[in-house]
């Protein structure tokens, strides 16, 4: 055990050693912190029912409402887009030519993951299906996998949209983030006030790209040094005020993400609940910026940050192909067979979460395993030879096929 203790601080040190001084340890760590919360906020918030057909999705928060607060604090997307923000415009000033290859490099390094994941479940699914696993156990599996990656898609428009985020900051500070606010409630009152019965059911669409762009222009003025402590009280009070009236007076749904037969969800497409947490996050993260680098120093905390952000993608692409790699084999017996705690059965009990609890650490050794050989997902592809132009058409064409089927559009 003190061998392992050595090598531990060993490993540390160096990694600390090799870290630029001009590396914000601070972000990074707020980062890693943003990441980690989403495979344990779907872990924990996400179940199975089992029948005869198979998995479906299920959720704790459907029996357990009392739960709801747990996801204000799984629910730290504020605190990533925040954090990418503040990360595109330290990159954007180091660009090293245009604007246009700059936009196109952040671009490929979050397409690659995901081409790759999509591309690895085209393959499982062919395969476990001539293997008998049930057609709606693939569904599910499917719809689980595709789940996070909507994110990418989001952050993408985000990021081509960081030269105009630049200029608005540099005119308006924290500012430039307000006309967002106001754009997200303006669509909640049309779709939740006296007119909703008139209004479309594509509106709420329209809360997309501001919702999430909110954070990151916040990251964005965050990083022009628009915002000090003083706008970080600002925000970390007035969001916390705003998130507070909305669930008490105006009876927003009081669960972050998505509960399985409610009518309302704050967070396909975000609603203004959404955007009031991550303004009160972001306040808090700039407030504790100083306090989290000193954190940090220590080479035994900084570590694991390093590894959690060189992994990033492939945690945010792979985490739930972690929980599946349990969760289906478990299920092969049928709705008649033997129940797994905590995987086939209903997430309906206290006996559940307990067990739900004793399963993340399967799970997480599981992404380590699967990270193992997906990070090379991460990696540049190799120059345009033919051969390297062939994989990935094939990678693509099969990523099409993947997305078609858990789309539900096959």
């Amino acid at each position: 055990m003190n061998a392992v203790r050595e090598n531990a601080r060993r490993l540390a040190a160096r990694i600390d050693a090799s870290t630029p001084a001009h590396r914000d340890r601070a972000v990074d760590g707020l980062r890693a912190l943003a990441l980690l919360a989403v495979p344990l906020g779907h872990w924990m918030l996400g179940g199975f029912r089992l029948d005869a057909d198979g998995l479906h999705n299920a959720s704790p928060l459907a029996t357990f409402g009392a739960l709801a607060p747990a996801s204000w604090v799984l629910q730290m997307l504020g605190i990533f887009f925040l954090v990418g923000g503040y990360a595109s415009v330290l990159s954007y000033r180091r660009r090293a030519s245009t604007t246009a290859a700059w936009l196109g490099g952040r671009l490929a390094r979050l397409g690659r993951p995901v081409l790759g994941v999509s591309a690895v479940w085209a393959v499982l699914l062919a395969v476990l299906s001539a293997l008998g696993v049930p057609g709606d156990t693939l569904r599910t599996g499917s719809t689980l996998v595709i789940q996070p990656l909507w994110f990418v898609g989001v952050y993408t428009v985000v990021t081509a949209l960081t030269p105009l985020c630049v200029t608005s900051a540099r005119r308006l500070g924290g500012r430039a983030a307000l006309p967002l606010l106001l754009s997200v409630a303006v669509v909640d009152f049309l779709r939740y006030g006296p007119y909703a019965e008139a209004m479309p059911s594509w509106l709420s669409v329209l809360n997309i790209l501001p919702g999430w762009l909110f954070a990151y222009q916040l990251g964005v003025s965050w990083g022009e040094g628009r915002i000090q402590k003083r706008g970080a009280r600002l925000l970390l009070i007035g969001g916390g005020a705003l998130f507070a009236v909305l669930l008490l007076v105006f009876h927003y749904p009081a669960s972050m993400v998505g509960v399985p037969g409610e009518a309302r969800t704050n967070s396909h497409p975000p609603s203004l609940l959404v955007v009031a947490l991550a303004a009160a996050q972001s306040g808090a993260a700039v407030l504790l910026r100083d306090r989290l680098g000193r954190l940090l120093r220590k080479p035994l905390l900084w570590a694991p940050v390093v590894v959690v952000n060189l992994s990033a993608m492939t945690i945010l692409c792979w985490h739930q192909t972690a929980m599946l790699a349990a969760a289906v084999p478990a299920s092969l017996g049928g709705a008649g067979g033997t129940a797994v705690a905590g995987l086939t059965t209903a997430p309906d009990t206290v006996g559940w979460i307990l067990a739900r609890i004793a399963w993340l650490p399967v799970f997480a050794g599981l992404l380590v395993l699967i990270a193992r050989y997906a990070r090379r997902f991460e990696a540049p592809w190799a120059a345009g030879t033919r051969a390297a132009n062939a994989r990935r058409a094939l990678a693509g064409l099969l990523a099409a096929g993947f997305a078609v089927f858990a789309l539900g559009l096959a």
